[in-house]
């Protein structure tokens, strides 16, 4: 409570520095945060009372390019952010933290799976990320790199986005998916995880919404996200640092 009580007071702190313009309050009420959904638990501990979207970062980024009235935006991915960025929607993003993928099975395993090999039997319900969604790109190309392609006849689901993959297998839907290892820490003793061979990490850019009316109030949201509490918490929550 007291880590949060200090997150909410340095993003007023810094965001009231500067002149009130261009519909920016200054206030973190008036900052809106497009976010990959694997942030979810931390940037809603890092900053509660900002109005954050929750979504795949490639669904994200379809309604930034849509219009829709984001400030801040942060990805499981930097392909969408610098896509963003070259077309003009989003200042130069940055990496901020890092993460990586593990097969997370339910908690009593009924499948009995035991490495990525167990996926591929007969009758196993696996479900991962839709294509375009960072996750599912990462899930298909870490599959690619360790030689089990085979396994994705094991699909039954593609969902879009990592919470998505998580629900189906906390519900019992499935007996396995590939989710983030961020994922797996927050669902506790509901899942059980399998480590996945060495891959390179998954990055983090986040960036302004080039054409945002609140830019004091993004900035420092941005500052606050690369602040040395912030990394801490990052870490807590089982995210790696670049």
């Amino acid at each position: 409570m007291r880590r949060r009580a200090w997150f909410l007071a340095a993003v007023l702190l810094a965001a009231s520095c500067g002149g009130d313009g261009g519909g920016g309050s200054g206030e973190l009420d008036g900052l809106t945060v497009f976010a990959a959904a694997s942030l979810t638990e931390v940037f809603e501990e890092i900053a509660p009372d900002a109005t954050f979207n929750f979504a795949g970062s490639d669904e994200l980024a379809t309604q930034i390019r849509e219009g829709a009235p984001a400030d801040v935006y942060a990805a499981a991915s930097p392909r969408y952010p610098n896509e963003l960025a070259a077309e003009g929607f989003l200042l130069q993003p940055q990496v901020f933290a890092t993460n990586r993928l593990v097969v997370v099975v339910p908690a009593d395993n009924p499948a009995g799976i035991q490495s990525v090999d167990g996926l591929g039997r007969e009758g196993v319900r696996l479900v991962i990320g839709a294509e375009g969604v960072p996750v599912g790109d990462y899930t298909r190309s870490v599959l690619e790199t360790i030689g089990a392609e085979a396994v994705l006849d094991s699909v039954v689901s593609h969902e879009q986005d990592v919470k998505g993959v998580l629900g189906k297998v906390v519900s019992g839907d499935a007996d396995a998916g590939f989710v983030y290892v961020t994922d797996a820490k927050a669902a506790g003793d509901e899942v059980e995880s399998i480590e996945l061979p060495p891959q390179p990490p998954v990055e983090y850019p986040i960036g302004i919404v080039t054409e945002t009316e609140s830019m004091e109030a993004a900035e420092a949201f941005v500052e606050l996200v690369l602040s040395e509490d912030a990394r801490q918490a990052l870490e807590d929550a089982g995210f790696g640092l670049p």
